[in-house]
């Protein structure tokens, strides 16, 4: 049903809505709508930028942030690099397989063991299987191709591969599904940090979806890191996430902690691609049968080491007699640079900016999944696509993140649901019509239809 023929909109009072202008703070400034993009807009890599020259400021950031903790930064980054290159040689062995994959009835019945757990958390990427049947899954896919094809004269699309499409009948079907609310639900309580209430009550984040072609090399998204590049350092509170690390004791932190990131500020720029929302996992549930090779997604399972590796990284440089190598790394502030970082854009790695991920050996493809499979990546994951879909079916998925409530969430949440009501993209995303012309687009009660008060809840209704 089309919301303009939606009486249960009209009763809301939202059928003369025009253009959102999105003034609700979120972060540090108010939230205006964003130019119209694709998925491009996110990456340096896709759109062709090269490093941004920054700022001395952030030469002065680098001081401030390593502070009198210079010798047990050093010291730290010794023994970062020792067990980093353990986990490698881990993954080098085991492939696809360092990947745990656990049933969507034991994860949302709390029969998973602690072992199972600390794997989970450890690798920072778990396949949740059969939260859909296969046959459900694949009546997703053919109903999106359906509204994609009512509409393909109006869709935006990266490449044919991404599309710019948030409220087609699927998606609201898939991510207000009690079955999926349930997975999201359990994932959070991997987490702590957060009062119980809260942990309790997912949020839906609308997203994307991908239809990926067999032969397909244009989606060739490299290695990289999602929520903000630069604001992890440049914001107090986000920096906060990282303590322990920045304190000398990597060791010690615990990427599972939303105490701080709760209230972190991920968006300073207001960017084409910038997430405002706090996202504990990314994820996505597939709608084809899918495997290492075939489009699907690549992962560093190397979570607590990774993160680590990566948040230190601006503070060293290699040896100047010695560019290329990787021992006798010196911490060094005397620069701006921030390797892979760029003012509103996500953070990227390659061989050249951080050398010792050794990222053709560490970044591993995801084990194969079934249609109705989920998959989730904690939020500082890296990870990235194949470069080349050479499987013999499309590689289709609806991103669909795992969110908590909190206020920050809470605030996106509100802004989300004018979106929604009007057709347009979602606050994060690059800007534009978006749908509001689209043939088939759902209303309130598709929401309250298939998940009923926990969707509408998630949804901010």
């Amino acid at each position: 049903m089309l919301v303009a023929h939606a009486p249960a909109i009209r009763s809301l009072a939202w059928s003369t809505i025009k253009r959102p202008v999105f003034t609700r703070s979120i972060g540090a400034m108010p939230h205006v709508a964003k130019a119209e993009g694709d998925i491009s807009s996110v990456f340096a890599s896709l759109s062709g930028e090269t490093e941004q020259q920054l700022p001395l400021r952030y030469r002065d950031l680098k001081k401030q942030l390593i502070a009198e903790n210079a010798d047990k930064v050093q010291a730290s980054w010794n023994r970062l690099i020792k067990s980093l290159g353990d986990g490698i040689e881990t993954a080098k062995v085991m492939r696809e397989q360092v990947i745990p994959s656990v049933t969507f009835t034991d994860l949302t019945t709390g029969k998973l063991s602690s072992k199972t757990i600390d794997i989970i958390k450890n690798r920072g990427t778990v396949v949740v299987r059969g939260v859909f049947s296969p046959s459900e899954a694949l009546e997703l896919k053919a109903q999106t191709r359906a509204y994609i094809g009512a509409n393909l004269s109006i869709t935006k699309h990266f490449k044919g591969q991404v599309f710019e499409i948030y409220w087609s009948p699927s998606q609201i079907k898939a991510r207000g599904d009690p079955r999926m609310l349930s997975t999201q639900r359990a994932l959070q309580r991997l987490w702590s940090g957060l009062p119980e209430e809260q942990t309790n009550t997912p949020l839906t984040y609308a997203d994307r979806l991908r239809m990926r072609t067999p032969g397909d090399r244009s989606f060739a998204l490299g290695p990289h890191v999602d929520g903000g590049s630069l604001e992890r350092w440049e914001d107090p509170t986000y920096a906060s996430c990282y303590t322990e690390i920045l304190k000398g004791n990597w060791e010690n932190h615990n990427a599972f902690d939303a105490k701080h990131r709760v209230n972190a500020i991920m968006d300073l720029y207001n960017s084409s691609g910038g997430c405002a929302a706090f996202r504990e996992f990314q994820g996505w549930l597939s709608l084809s049968s899918c495997g290492p090779g075939e489009g699907t997604l690549r992962i560093n399972p190397l979570l607590k080491q990774a993160t680590a590796y990566w948040i230190l990284r601006p503070f060293f440089s290699p040896p100047k007699h010695d560019p290329s190598s990787l021992d006798g790394w010196k911490l060094d502030l005397s620069t701006s640079r921030f390797p892979g970082s760029a003012q509103g854009r996500g953070q990227e790695m390659s061989d050249v900016t951080h050398p010792h991920l050794q990222l053709q050996h560490s970044v591993v493809s995801a084990p194969r999944v079934e249609p109705g499979d989920f998959l989730a990546w904690h939020c500082d994951t890296i990870h990235a696509v194949d470069p080349l879909h050479n499987g013999k079916e499309d590689a289709s998925v609806f991103y669909i993140p795992v969110v908590p409530k909190c206020r920050l969430n809470e605030e996106y949440i509100q802004q989300q649901k004018e979106a929604f009501i009007t057709g347009y993209p979602p606050p994060d995303f690059p800007g534009g019509n978006g749908e509001e012309n689209h043939q088939g687009r759902p209303g309130l009660d598709a929401i309250k239809e298939v998940g009923g008060r926990a969707a509408l809840t998630a949804m901010g209704f």
